[in-house]
């Protein structure tokens, strides 16, 4: 019988384990280094301080930015390096049927938003009322937000349905790397304004989940992608509500949603993510999405060992 080996599995790659922990240190040091670069480049690109763009949508561009840079990145060299993948292994290239999944998920995200929106409205805990701001601020919020709610998607579709779950799931560990993606997805949460003890790190955690579920269906990012964007561009720019406690995403939405609670159903000043009724929405939309026969799967690389 051949000797177990604590690093390398039967492929002589790295395990899991360790490929891993690789990725998060090198992740966190060109995060902050692209973080730096990109805060300077953007200062000096609109001429404003950097303390400026901080308290700006700028902010979010920049942060985003950095993330899907170093997810991409270092994404990219583990999996060349550590298991000799090519790139189109982080499931973020196109494939057969890439449009189709991303079409699907953009209206699966929508649908799930609106079905919590519903449950909300249908117990009298939110009233929507049409936003009095005008056309043209409407229409330019509806374009500007669709832009900055892709890109931040993309950034968070990269880094946590990534390479993290990618390479678990190939050494046959998919529960854990739900886990150890959608508890960090979490707890990142945690600190936004507004956040709702239990509810915001559950519903977060649940959403980890829904979007995991959706990569593992089709091997690619482009359903969680879908899923991902419309569920946020929906809740802020078309019903005027909170993203995960954010406001100022959505300066004048299509409609103005008012809470008149229970908090507990609809998540007050969070937003539908602090509350049961988006509980309800993940739970049922993560059924549809696993049972749903209509997407396409990506020719990826399956399983590994370790």
């Amino acid at each position: 019988m051949e000797a177990y080996n604590f690093f390398l599995d039967n492929n002589r790659h790295l395990r899991s384990g360790w490929r891993l922990a690789i990725f998060a240190v090198a992740f966190i040091i060109c995060l902050q280094l692209s973080h730096v670069a990109l805060l300077w480049i953007l200062s000096a690109a609109l001429h404003r301080s950097i303390f400026d763009l901080a308290s700006s949508n700028w902010s979010v561009v920049a942060g985003h930015g950095s993330i899907l840079f170093s997810a991409l990145v270092i994404g990219w060299a583990c999996g060349a390096l550590l298991e000799e993948l090519p790139f189109r292994a982080l499931g973020c290239t196109p494939h057969r049927g890439w449009i189709r999944n991303l079409a699907l998920g953009s209206i699966l995200g929508a649908a799930s938003l609106l079905l919590a929106a519903l449950i909300t409205a249908a117990t009298r805990g939110t009233h929507f009322a049409l936003d009095p701001a005008g056309a043209g601020p409407i229409t330019r919020t509806l374009t500007l937000s669709l832009g900055i709610l892709v890109f931040a998607a993309a950034a968070e579709e990269i880094l946590f349905r990534g390479y993290p779950l990618q390479t678990l799931t190939r050494a046959n560990l998919a529960w854990l790397g739900i886990l150890l993606t959608s508890v960090p997805f979490a707890t990142v949460h945690l600190n936004n304004p507004h956040a709702v003890p239990g509810f915001t790190f559950i519903n977060t955690a649940l959403a980890g989940v829904w979007l995991a579920v959706a990569y593992l269906r089709t091997r690619s990012l482009w359903l969680p992608l879908g899923l991902h964007w419309s569920w946020n561009w929906v809740q802020a720019s078309l019903l005027g509500l909170p993203v995960s406690g954010i406001e100022r995403l959505a300066p004048a939405p299509l409609l103005r949603g008012l809470n008149l609670g229970p908090d507990w159903l609809t998540g007050g000043a969070y937003g539908i993510e602090g509350g049961a009724a988006c509980t309800i929405t993940l739970i049922v939309s993560t059924l549809v999405i696993w049972r749903l026969k209509l997407f396409a799967s990506a020719d990826v690389p399956r399983a590994t060992s370790g």
